[in-house]
């Protein structure tokens, strides 16, 4: 159900209950009035959509869309930072009070948001790059460049089970019902069981699968170092279809209504109709040819993305048509955060930038002297990110 959705049910609740609570007007006493009334109030903050206190996974959904409804200020001020052993470029997840990240020192972090006091500490096989941990009903799931991919009880840090690949995991975890979804550089992408880790079923690519998953109600999609972009059916692991990318893609794709955005290593960003299963659009800039690494976040009729041109591009979701770039200091690797009306994103300048949404102004910008390859990733009014000097910082009001 979409946020829209959400709301109208919510406001078919409120009718409802500003009736039941006229009825009581006429019909009762102030006691049962008021008691009606207090109810109402409950119910609403009950079917309320607009606080957000979770970002279980890399880009934030299973569409691996990147947009977040939680209000974040135009310019953050640093709350508290965290020091790991070594460079952190996965991405962090939150949930309830506790952010968990992981690094190239071999560890998965759990920290409290609140305070950025380390809760507990697991090690890994070997270090964890781009691979970032999703949380599913109590579990921290991601993989690491020895090919082995963790599951972690999320309160302990415990184990729960480990499954090995035959090469290194960069993919991050995606869900789907009880099951977990990951690519593997051994040319596969996996379907797990969540619970026990047991191979569902796997399907063979002519390339690494570098890429997070993606997923709808009946497909997991792979944009992959093969130069196509797959839709395998959920339920059997069989390939539905394939469309020609053109070129090999270590972006993730994001999806939105019956389409599918991804930046390629040819210098594009296409969107991709999946009922004509044919590109719809293709943007390449006009003077400027770099690849695009960062995954785009993709909001109701825009497309934003970094490439590693230095720039920062924002389409037109409907043409693909530029509506705004805006330059830094060094490649933009890092997969922009969408509020209502801001951009976060990292550099490897070593700067984290607000921009605005309509118009790519530069709101505010923290440096951290290190690059950040790295997502933002927001929930409860924070922002988490963590740069390749190990550092991993929390920006809120």
């Amino acid at each position: 159900m979409t946020n829209d959705e959400l709301r109208m049910t919510n406001c078919g609740w409120l009718r409802r209950i500003l009736n039941w609570a006229n009825l009581g007007i006429r019909h009762s006493s102030f006691v049962i009035r008021h008691s009606i009334l207090l109810a109402c109030f409950f119910a609403v903050l009950a079917f309320s959509t607009d606080k957000v206190d979770s970002w279980l996974m890399f880009r934030g959904s299973s569409a691996l869309t990147g947009v977040s409804s939680v209000e974040l200020p135009k310019a953050p001020r640093l709350l508290w930072s965290f020091e790991a052993e070594d460079s952190i470029e996965s991405s962090a997840a939150i949930s309830g009070n506790m952010v968990y990240v992981a690094s190239m020192d071999s560890s998965l972090y759990a920290i409290e948001l609140s305070t950025g006091k380390l809760r507990w500490r697991y090690s890994t096989s070997a270090p964890v790059q781009e691979s970032s941990p999703g949380i599913r009903e109590g579990t921290v799931f991601l993989g690491d460049i020895d090919g082995v991919f963790h599951a972690v009880n999320a309160n302990t840090g415990d184990p729960i089970w480990t499954f090995r690949a035959e090469a290194e995991i960069r993919s991050s975890p995606n869900f789907s019902g009880d099951k977990v979804f990951f690519g593997s550089y051994d040319q596969n992408l996996y379907c797990l069981s969540a619970k026990t880790g047991d191979l569902v079923w796997k399907f063979t690519t002519e390339g690494p699968v570098h890429a997070t998953p993606s997923i709808d109600k009946e497909h997991v999609y792979i944009s992959g170092c093969d130069g196509a972009f797959r839709a395998i059916a959920l339920a059997t692991g069989e390939q539905d279809y394939e469309i020609n990318l053109g070129a090999y893609a270590g972006a993730s794709a994001a999806l939105r209504e019956h389409y599918a955005y991804v930046g390629t290593f040819a210098n594009e960003v296409l969107c991709l109709n999946l009922q004509k299963r044919l590109p719809e659009w293709t943007y390449r800039h006009p003077t400027r040819s770099f690849p695009f690494y960062s995954s785009a976040a993709v909001t109701h009729d825009r497309v934003v993305l970094g490439g590693r041109d230095k720039l920062i591009h924002c389409l037109d979701r409907s043409s693909g048509t530029e509506i705004w770039s805006f330059i830094t200091r060094a490649r933009v690797e890092s997969s922009p955060l969408v509020t209502d009306s801001s951009v976060f994103v990292g550099s490897n300048d070593g700067v984290l930038y607000s921009l605005d949404l309509i118009s790519g102004k530069k709101i505010w910008e923290f440096t951290s002297g290190a690059p950040f390859s790295a997502s933002p990733a927001a929930a409860a009014g924070h922002l988490v990110i963590g740069d390749q000097d190990g550092v991993l910082y929390c920006f809120g009001n």
